[in-house]
C-alpha cells in the first residue's frame, strides 16, 4: 500500500477548505434498520499498535463481529495485525491508511479508536457523521471543548458512543459500586484516585527522517507541524501537549470516573487545585510525572486524584485504584487488572495522646475467585455491539456523557497544574469564572484542514 503524503491526502479526502467531506446530504440523523443478534456487526478498528491490539481481540471474541478493516499511520504494523486477525477470525481484514476512506465504506457499521488522544475527538464527530457508532479510548478528548462536541455528534445523530473505560463492565467493580450505593458505606464524601505508577526517563532525542510507511502528517492530524522525532512518536507521544496528557489524562479517566460514579456525580466540579512538575529525569518530556489535585462539587463532596511517576510506596494496599470513604467506613477498589475491592467498618478511638487510631474489621469483600474468568474489556465491547444492534445508547455502560465528565477532570487538573492556582468553575457553562487566561485552556488551535467544527 502507498505512503500517503499531505497533498495527496488532502485531494483525496476534499478536506482542503472544507475541513469534511462528509456533507449534509449524506449525513445520517437517525437510528439505521437495527441488526438482530445473528447478524453481523462490520467493525473498522483504527490504530492497532498497542491498545489497538485489545480492541481487535475483543472484538475477535464476540460472536458474529467481523472485523473488516484495519486502519492506522504506520503500514509496517499491517502485517502481523492481519494475520492475528484471520488466524482468530477466520476472515482477512483490508488494511487502510486513510480514516476517511474508512467511513465512506457503507459496508462498516462501527469504528473502534485507539489512536493518539489529539485525534480522538475528530474521529468520533466524523464517525458520527457518517452514520457509524464509535467505541472510543480514553480520554475521549484532548481538550474540554472537544469532548462537548463528541457528546453533541453523537446525540444529534443518534449514534451509540462508548467510552473505553471498562470497569464500568467490570463484574468486581459492579459488586463493588451496589455495595457502596446500597449505603454499605454510608454517605459517601470523598473518592480518592490513585496512579502510583514509576516511569523510567525518555532522554532527549534529536529529530530523524520519517520512518518508510509512516504517514507522519497523518498522524500529527490536528497537532501543530513538528519534525519526526521518535519520542514523539509512539507511546511516547503521551508526554506531550501536542497530542497527550501525561498520565493524569493516560489513566486519570478511569480512576475519577469511578470516583464520580461512586458518588453519583454526573456534573463538573465548582473548584479545582492543583500541583504537579517534572521531577528528577532531564528528557524531552512536557508533562508532569508528580501531580496531586483535589476537586471540589457544588454539594461540598471531594474527588481527589495523585500522580506519582517515580519510585514510591503503595496507598491503601494499591497502586493503581481508588479509596472510597463513606460515614461507615472506606473501600479500596484495585485497578481491574488485581480484581480485588476491600470494604472495612472503621470505628475511631481517640486515645490520650490525642491521635487517632483506626480499627478495621473488614466486612465485605469482593475479590474475583478465579482470576482470568472475567475479562472487563471483553464485557464492555459486547456491552458496545448489544447497543449498536439494538440502537439503544442509553444502555451503553460508559455512555459518552460519562466519558467527558471524567475525562474533562483530567483536563481541569492539568490546567490548575499549569497555572499552580485556584480555579473556578461554572459546570453548567463549562468555562472558568472570570479567569480568561484559564478558559484559554479549554481549547486548543487546530492544524489547517484537521477544525474541530463549531457546529457538529
Amino acid at each position: 500500500m502507498e505512503n500517503i503524503d499531505r497533498r495527496s491526502f488532502l485531494k483525496k479526502s476534499g478536506v482542503a477548505t472544507a475541513g469534511t467531506i462528509i456533507g449534509t446530504s449524506s449525513v445520517v440523523k437517525g437510528i439505521s434498520k437495527q441488526k438482530s443478534a445473528n447478524d453481523t456487526v462490520n467493525v473498522a478498528v483504527i490504530g492497532i499498535r498497542s491498545r489497538g491490539k485489545t480492541h481487535y481481540r475483543a472484538l475477535a471474541s464476540i460472536p458474529n463481529v467481523r472485523i473488516t478493516t484495519l486502519c492506522d499511520i504506520d503500514q509496517r504494523l499491517f502485517p502481523e495485525a492481519v494475520e492475528e486477525v484471520e488466524n482468530l477470525t477466520g476472515f482477512k481484514p483490508s488494511t487502510e491508511t486513510e480514516y476517511r476512506k474508512v467511513l465512506e465504506d457503507k459496508e462498516i457499521d462501527a469504528v473502534s479508536i485507539a489512536t493518539p488522544n489529539h485525534w480522538h475527538a475528530l474521529q468520533t464527530i466524523w464517525a458520527c457523521q457518517a452514520g457509524k457508532h464509535v467505541y472510543v479510548e480514553k480520554p475521549v478528548s484532548h481538550t474540554v471543548v472537544e469532548g462537548r462536541k463528541m457528546v453533541e455528534a453523537a446525540r444529534k445523530y443518534n449514534r451509540v458512543v462508548q467510552t473505553g473505560t471498562q470497569a464500568r463492565s467490570s463484574e468486581t467493580v459492579l459488586k463493588a459500586l451496589d455495595f457502596i450505593h446500597s449505603g454499605g458505606l454510608g454517605d459517601i464524601y470523598m473518592a480518592r484516585g490513585l496512579c502510583l505508577k514509576p516511569r523510567g526517563s525518555i532522554g532527549h532525542v534529536k529529530n530523524s527522517t520519517v520512518p518508510e510507511g509512516v504517514n507522519w502528517d497523518a498522524f500529527l492530524g490536528p497537532a501543530p507541524y513538528r519534525p519526526f522525532n521518535q519520542n514523539r512518536f509512539h507511546y511516547k507521544w503521551h508526554w506531550f501537549w501536542d497530542t497527550g496528557n501525561g498520565d493524569l489524562g493516560n489513566q486519570g479517566p478511569h480512576q475519577t470516573d469511578i470516583g464520580r460514579w461512586s458518588m453519583n456525580i454526573m456534573t463538573h466540579p465548582v473548584r479545582i487545585k492543583g500541583t504537579g512538575n517534572y521531577f528528577v529525569w532531564d528528557s524531552d518530556q512536557e508533562t508532569p510525572n508528580t501531580q496531586q489535585l483535589e476537586f471540589e462539587y457544588e454539594d461540598g463532596r471531594i474527588l481527589q486524584f495523585e500522580v506519582r511517576g517515580l519510585g514510591t510506596n503503595p496507598e491503601g494496599g494499591i497502586r493503581i485504584g481508588n479509596l472510597i470513604y463513606g460515614a461507615k467506613g472506606w473501600m479500596s477498589i484495585a485497578s481491574e487488572d488485581q480484581g480485588t475491592c476491600l470494604a472495612h467498618n472503621t470505628d475511631i478511638e481517640v486515645g490520650p495522646t490525642g491521635f487517632s487510631s483506626y480499627h478495621e474489621e473488614q466486612t465485605a469483600s469482593f475479590i474475583n475467585p478465579n482470576p482470568g474468568s472475567e475479562d472487563a474489556v471483553i464485557n464492555h465491547f459486547t456491552n458496545f455491539i448489544d447497543c449498536v444492534r439494538s440502537g439503544k445508547w442509553q444502555e451503553l455502560h460508559a455512555d459518552i456523557m460519562e466519558g467527558h465528565l471524567s475525562t474533562s477532570l483530567s483536563h481541569l487538573g492539568n490546567i490548575a497544574c499549569k497555572l499552580d492556582r485556584t480555579l473556578q468553575f461554572n459546570p453548567h457553562a463549562e468555562t472558568f469564572i472570570n479567569d480568561p487566561e484559564a478558559a484559554s485552556y479549554l481549547t486548543k488551535a487546530y492544524r489547517s484542514p484537521y477544525d474541530l467544527p463549531d457546529t457538529v
